[in-house]
């Protein structure tokens, strides 16, 4: 079986243990860039210009051939698949690939796989998310009454294999003025004052030659109404030598209203190159946010997602989206449940700082749009409490409103309990917080011991201050009122 086999084979199986090189959540992203030896001679000035990765990209199968050992029926699947959908690998990506490891995450975001050509569901579709239907003009989708996206371009540095847009990948304008549906979508933009904010996309609008790319920036950058414009783009991943051009940098900064939207999905790809380039942005004035993907045996481990997270925090780009993988047609193999995503979420909020916690979303088919899901934090409510759980599994009782806190107080048990106002909270035992309170406590005996029972004054009525927890279970305990 050969190396793309055994990918394709591994990623459509469920828990599958991703990248031997995340031993453990604690290990810091690689530090040092790495080069494939087909490029180890390659002068730093030649590895470091965009153009010439470009150039060198790896673009058809015949070519992966020569890297990895594909069988000539695969070869054919392989050759068959690029006809629907385009291969571009630049060799600092490939770089980053471990050949030895057959389902290793950035192999499965980048080299084709005959799973591609099949479909478990039957549910996936060209266009899940109906961008065309909601198009007024050609290449503009506006759904969101303040919002619109535009594709600007068909083009990518590197075609993950996952992409939405597959369908318009094959489209070739190959033009470097602008076009009359590119005139037709800024026009539309300046006849709709609600929209304060477009998002310019692709394929990937930073392959754009630089003239169509400075028309795309100022033209936008000088409709009054507009608050942001975004560029979404995978160049500071795929490609953070693009970046590296001080007439782009400069490009973007003057605009005024840029915000970049990125596409980190594992921390391996986090590198020196990339923080670079994001330096160059950050430095410019640009906020950078990342959208990932939630894809199996890719990211679809909490360990994974931690150091992701964290190594995005410290280039200075802000976790925003966790994306559901969409149901288009040739990405099914990468679809989790849901329950994996919020599994995922759950072992973020609050073991991570909230800077690093994204919204996880579903975007709906239909044109519903962006459905964020969450973990539930909220147990039960009254008229006059909320019952909250936090990220320890403590539960407590919250009073939303300041009023008098007049409900009826009656023998209950558990969450009932919390309701009726006879306690404020349910310890887990062996919470480290806690444990970390009572460590100070005992080394600090100048500070006063609490009272086991206080009765204080609140809005009209007494409550009592619970008990410190039982010690033989953690769990505080008091009477019901």
């Amino acid at each position: 079986m050969n190396r793309l086999e055994t990918a394709s084979t591994a990623v459509s199986v469920s828990g599958i243990t991703v990248g031997g090189s995340l031993p453990d959540e604690s290990e810091e992203p690689p530090g040092t860039s790495r080069r494939h030896p087909k490029w180890r001679d390659v002068p730093a000035e030649q590895w470091d210009d965009w153009r010439w990765q470009m150039q060198n990209a790896i673009r058809t199968t015949s070519q992966l051939a020569e890297f990895l050992p594909i069988s000539p029926q695969d070869l054919a699947s392989l050759e068959n698949l690029e006809q629907q959908y385009k291969l571009a690998i630049p060799p600092y990506y490939f770089s980053l690939i471990d050949l030895e490891n057959p389902v290793d995450p950035i192999a499965l975001q980048s080299l084709p796989s005959t799973q591609e050509l099949s479909s478990t569901s039957g549910e996936e579709l060209q266009d899940p998310l109906e961008e065309d239907k909601d198009s007024p003009v050609p290449g503009l989708t506006h759904r969101y009454p303040d919002r619109a996206l535009m594709v600007t371009t068909h083009v990518c540095s590197m075609y993950c294999r996952f992409c939405t847009r597959k369908r318009v990948t094959m489209d070739r304008d190959g033009w470097d003025a602008p076009s009359h549906n590119d005139e037709r979508m800024i026009q539309y933009v300046r006849d709709h004052a609600e929209i304060r904010d477009v998002i310019v996309s692709g394929g990937d609008p930073l392959s754009l030659p630089m003239g169509k790319l400075r028309w795309f920036v100022t033209q936008l950058a000088a409709i009054d109404h507009l608050d942001v414009v975004r560029i979404g783009t995978r160049v500071p991943v795929t490609l953070p030598q693009r970046l590296y051009d001080p007439e782009l940098i400069a490009l973007l900064r003057d605009a005024g209203k840029i915000w970049i939207q990125t596409h980190f999905n594992h921390p391996r790809e986090i590198t020196p190159e990339t923080a670079r380039a994001i330096h160059s942005l950050v430095a410019n004035g640009m906020p950078v946010s990342n959208h990932a993907v939630l894809l199996k045996g890719v990211n679809d481990s909490v360990a994974t997602m931690r150091t992701l997270v964290r190594g995005l925090l410290r280039i200075k780009v802000r976790p925003y989206y966790l994306f559901h993988c969409d149901p288009v047609v040739g990405a099914g193999h990468f679809r989790t449940s849901v329950w994996k995503g919020l599994e995922i979420i759950e072992g973020l909020r609050g073991h991570v700082s909230g800077l690093a916690v994204p919204t996880y979303v579903v975007d709906g088919t239909h044109g519903a749009g962006k459905i964020p899901l969450m973990p539930n934090y909220l147990i039960s409510a009254s008229e006059n409490a909320v019952i909250l759980r936090n990220y320890e599994g403590m539960i407590f009782r919250y009073a939303p409103e300041d009023k008098a806190q007049a409900g009826e107080h009656y023998p209950s048990l558990g969450v009932s309990n919390l309701l009726a106002g006879n306690r404020d909270m349910l310890i887990p035992d062996g919470t480290p917080r806690m444990g970390r309170r009572q460590e100070y406590a005992a080394h600090n005996p100048e500070q006063p011991e609490e009272p086991q029972v206080n009765v204080i004054q609140l809005a009209g009525y007494q409550k009592e201050q619970q008990p410190a927890p039982d010690p033989r279970t953690g769990w505080n305990r008091s009477k019901a009122k």
